[in-house]
């Protein structure tokens, strides 16, 4: 009985994703993303929050440490972009046999990824801070806040991997109830774990990581339990999870410009906090508040790409190339005036939001609004970004969303802010002024790429490399996957269409950490 009302709920999903309303097709999906991502931001927000009670060193700390572990979240998540593309694409096929067998692996290929990651992470953790010239005043608790990150990466990884499949076949609702009870979690245990109750001993900075290491492994558990069940679209057999090298080998070099899109944007983060680090511990801290508030503001475009790469997938795998068109341009409009939005409000309340965050540190307050509002106003554009990264992805074009933040990052926001922050009057102003500069000219590339391109075509994309997987079920059926299967003579394959000048700082010891 439960699986029928299953298999029902699935084939309710598949038509909304295929027919009738795009609007209420991208609502469907995007707003349970949206108030999901709203949740999981509660992580970040909630450690803000009570960190910031600790002060600026504190604050300091998370906003080095953070950027370091993304970098190593990325490089996996990349991996996981291959596999969710496929179960899109399979899902709008109807091919289920697939849809399992690609879950099955990715998921094996992800959390390989993750345990060696996180190993190298923790072990090169005191290397990496010593590079970005951390303060000893940060040092000890940027340390042991990137170490509980980099043990906790393994459930990261696995929660991450678990929405995306998910969202590939449209079910977006389970993810957001499980990220609601772990908030809520988080939430509770925080307070305990940084400032301590009864025999129960502060931790401070670590404390926050601690906490929020718990509640994720919590919920990679959970997902990892729904997905073996098999009763919400996709049923993993303990089989599928045995690594098979020919498919791990070609999704890896499916996966790995969406790496490179996603660790260069991390390393962004890290070049940036190096830059701003040279000008001391509060504008450190200004600049950790500034990317907190951008990540919570770019949700709703982040759930509308979301929303947007299954879609686009989905139709295409069904052949509806001119569909997933429609599908796109509506929600690069979409994307553009939800983050303005977001920007003319963060613009109007930017003390109230920073102040927030560092509620003791009047000084911090101030420079903050002056980021915040520096930047706010150009959000628009980050919206354009979004969705048309999503549409690249979805339809297999990973390389040029990978040139796109490459462009991004490294041609034009890191020598514009380094130019202005040491070659003008403007110092640190330099930097914040590099945002909404950047934002403009991204968001223009990606436009003029995206008119370009040629990413609805269904047939399959010269970039991609051809992933082999020979399983019976597949070997035995014949329906082609909308015009992105071919057959060769032994297999089928599936060709997817788818430095800134810093001040000396001396040499911190880790012996206490």
């Amino acid at each position: 009985m439960e699986q029928e009302r299953s298999r029902s709920g699935g084939r309710r999903t598949r038509n909304v994703i295929l027919e009738g309303s795009i609007v209420r097709a991208l609502l469907t999906l995007s707003v349970p993303i949206i108030l999901g991502n709203l949740l999981q931001a509660g992580y970040q927000l909630t450690d803000a929050f009570w960190v910031g009670r600790l002060g600026a060193a504190a604050v300091a700390a998370v906003a080095v440490g953070a950027p370091v572990t993304f970098l190593v979240i990325a490089l996996g998540s990349g991996l996981a972009m291959a596999g969710a593309v496929l179960v899109a694409q399979y899902a709008g096929a109807g091919r289920q046999d697939m849809v399992d067998h690609v879950a099955g692996q990715t998921m094996t290929m992800v959390l390989i990824t993750s345990v060696l990651l996180g190993t190298l992470g923790y072990l090169l953790a005191p290397d990496l801070l010593t590079l970005l010239g951390v303060a000893c005043d940060v040092r000890a608790g940027a340390l042991g806040f990137m170490r509980v990150s980099f043990v906790g990466i393994v459930f990261v990884f696995s929660y991450t991997m678990f929405q995306a499949l998910m969202r590939g076949i449209g079910r977006t609702r389970l993810p957001l109830l499980i990220v609601l009870g772990t908030v809520l979690l988080n939430f509770a245990l925080d307070p305990l774990f940084i400032f301590g109750w009864g025999p129960l001993r502060g931790a401070g900075v670590v404390g926050a990581a601690s906490a929020t290491l718990i509640t994720q492994g919590l919920a990679a558990a959970i997902g990892l339990a729904i997905l073996l069940r098999g009763r919400h679209g996709i049923h993993l057999r303990w089989e599928q999870l045995r690594p098979n090298p020919g498919y791990i080998r070609r999704a890896f070099l499916l996966g790995l410009p969406g790496s490179i899109d996603l660790s260069t944007r991390a390393l962004g983060f890290i070049a940036m906090s190096l830059l701003v680090a040279g000008f001391g511990t509060q504008s450190t801290a200004v600049y950790g508040v500034g990317s907190t508030i951008i990540q919570v503001v770019t949700i709703p475009a982040a759930g509308l790409s979301m929303a947007l790469s299954t879609l686009v997938g989905q139709n295409l795998g069904a052949g509806q190339a001119a569909r997933a068109e429609k599908i796109a341009r509506l929600s690069i409009i979409y994307g553009f005036g939800a983050l303005s939005a977001w920007g003319i409000v963060a613009f109007a309340t930017a003390p109230v939001l920073v102040a927030f965050f560092v509620p003791s540190d009047p000084q911090v307050v101030a420079a903050g609004t002056g980021f915040l509002r520096i930047m706010a106003l150009t959000w628009g554009f980050i919206g354009i970004q979004y969705c048309i990264a999503a549409v690249l992805r979805a339809s297999g074009q990973m390389i040029p969303a990978m040139t796109i933040a490459l462009v991004y990052q490294w041609i034009v926001q890191l020598p514009i802010a380094y130019a202005l922050s040491t070659q003008t009057s403007l110092k640190i102003y330099g930097v914040w002024w590099s945002f909404p500069i950047s934002n403009m000219i991204a968001a223009f590339l990606a436009l003029a790429w995206f008119a370009r391109s040629k990413w609805n075509n269904a047939r399959p994309n010269t970039e991609m490399r051809q992933i082999v997987i020979a399983t019976p079920a597949m070997l035995s059926s014949e329906r082609p996957l909308g015009g992105l299967m071919c057959a060769d003579e032994g297999s089928r394959e599936i060709a997817v269409g788818i430095s800134a000048p810093m001040a000396p700082t001396p040499r911190c010891r880790d012996d206490d950490t």
